[in-house]
């Protein structure tokens, strides 16, 4: 899957196209912290483990870019809270 990023006056996105739909992650910036507030997926996509791929891109850029995540989307949490590898980018 191929993810793209998207920002402006303090919230952003990640991206991903399948099948001709597109699913999205999106988040509130507050300083470095990143206030994931929804993870949405289109119906056709749902199942398909491209949510979770989403919130794991989202996991592997907070590490790189030195940000944090605070997921208050219950999907986004519940994931996050079953990896116990991903605890290091929680707010």
């Amino acid at each position: 899957m191929e993810f793209h990023r998207e920002e402006g006056n303090g919230f952003g996105r990640y991206t991903t196209e399948v099948d001709g739909h597109t699913a999205k992650l999106t988040f509130l910036k507050d300083g470095d912290i990143l206030v994931i507030d929804h993870v949405g997926v289109p119906r056709p996509l749902e199942g398909q483990g491209v949510g979770s791929a989403l919130v794991q891109h989202a996991v592997e850029q907070a590490r790189s870019r030195g940000e944090k995540l605070r997921p208050l989307c219950s999907f986004a949490r519940i994931k996050m809270a079953r990896r116990p590898e991903w605890q290091d980018v929680l707010a």
